[in-house]
C-alpha cells in the first residue's frame, strides 16, 4: 500500500503544503480509485439493481420535481434567459439540487470520516488525509450522473443544448476545491468534538434555504441579497445555470476570485487537518 512518509507514525509531525497535499495524492492515486468504487459499489450492495440506483434516483426526483411544480405550483422562473416552458422550472431547480446535493453529501459526512475508519488510524499504515478525497469522488460520481440526466432532459425538452455546457467543470472545481478544505477541517474536528455532527446538519439546513436552490435570486429582497451572496453555493449555482440553461459565458472575474478563496481554504483546511491529526490515535 502506498505512503507518505511518517505516515507510519499517527504521532509524527506531518507536511502541511500544497505540495505535500499533491505528492499524497499522486502517491495514492490507485488506493484512492480502489477505494471510491469500493464505496460506490458499496452504498448498492445487496439490491437487486446495484449501481442502475444511481441513475435511477436523479430520474425519479428529476420526475417528481417536474410534476410538483408544473402541475400542481403551476411555477415558473420568471421568464430569466427568455424562456419560461412548463418544464423549465424544475430542470433550472434540478441544477440547484446538483450542486447542493455535491457540497452537502461531503460536508455532512465530513466529521464522521475519522470516527467511521479508526482502524486506519490506530492499526494500519493509511494517509488518513484521503478520506476525504474519496468522499468528494464518490459524491462526484453521483453528481455527474445526475447531471447526465439533467442534460438529458434538458435536450428532451427543448431540442438542444447549449454549447457552453462544456464550462460546467471549471464551475464545479472551486466548490470541489473549497467543500475538501472545509471536510478537511470537520474530519478534524469531529474527531475531538462529537457535537460537530449535529452543528454541521443544521448548518447544512440554512445553506439550502440561504442559496437559490428554490427560487431565483431576483426575488430575494435588495436588503437580504448580501446575505444569500455570501453562502459559497450561491455563486456557483447561478454559474451552473448560467452555462447549462441560459447558455451564457462564466462570469470570469468571479470564477476567479472564487476560486483563489477556495484554494486558500482548502489549503488550511489540509494544513489544519495535518497539524491536528497526531492527536486522532489519543483520542480514538
Amino acid at each position: 500500500m502506498t505512503h507518505i512518509p511518517n505516515a507510519i507514525n499517527p504521532h509524527a509531525a506531518q507536511p502541511t503544503s500544497l505540495a505535500a497535499l499533491g505528492r499524497s495524492l499522486w502517491f495514492n492515486r490507485q488506493l484512492i480509485v480502489q477505494m471510491t468504487k469500493r464505496e460506490v459499489a458499496g452504498r448498492y450492495k445487496g439490491s437487486a439493481m446495484g449501481l442502475a440506483w444511481s441513475f435511477f434516483n436523479p430520474v425519479f426526483m428529476l420526475v417528481v420535481y417536474t410534476f410538483v411544480f408544473s402541475e400542481i405550483f403551476k411555477a415558473r422562473w420568471g421568464g430569466i434567459g427568455g424562456d419560461d416552458s412548463k418544464t423549465q422550472f424544475a430542470v433550472v431547480l434540478f441544477v440547484g439540487m446538483i450542486v447542493l446535493n455535491l457540497f452537502s453529501e461531503v460536508f455532512n459526512r465530513a466529521p464522521g470520516l475519522i470516527l467511521a475508519n479508526v482502524n486506519y488510524v490506530k492499526k494500519v499504515v493509511f494517509p488518513v488525509e484521503i478520506l476525504p478525497v474519496i468522499a468528494m469522488l464518490v459524491a462526484l460520481f453521483h453528481s455527474l450522473i445526475s447531471l447526465g440526466v439533467l442534460l438529458t432532459a434538458f435536450a428532451f425538452f427543448n431540442g438542444y443544448l447549449h454549447w457552453t455546457v462544456i464550462f460546467i467543470p471549471l464551475i464545479l472545481l472551486p466548490l470541489i476545491t473549497i467543500t475538501l478544505g472545509l471536510a478537511w477541517i470537520l474530519a478534524s474536528i469531529g474527531v475531538f468534538l462529537r457535537d460537530v455532527g449535529q452543528l454541521v446538519g443544521i448548518i447544512s439546513t440554512v445553506l439550502m434555504f440561504l442559496a437559490p436552490v428554490f427560487y431565483p435570486l431576483n426575488m430575494v429582497p435588495e436588503r437580504f441579497r448580501p446575505i444569500i451572496m455570501a453562502n459559497p453555493l450561491t455563486f456557483i449555482i447561478e454559474q451552473a445555470r448560467e452555462v447549462l440553461i441560459w447558455g451564457h459565458l462564466p462570469n470570469w472575474a468571479g470564477l476567479g476570485v472564487y476560486t483563489t478563496a477556495a484554494t486558500v481554504v482548502a489549503w488550511a483546511g489540509y494544513a489544519w487537518f495535518q497539524k491536528t491529526r497526531k492527536g486522532f490515535a489519543d483520542v480514538l
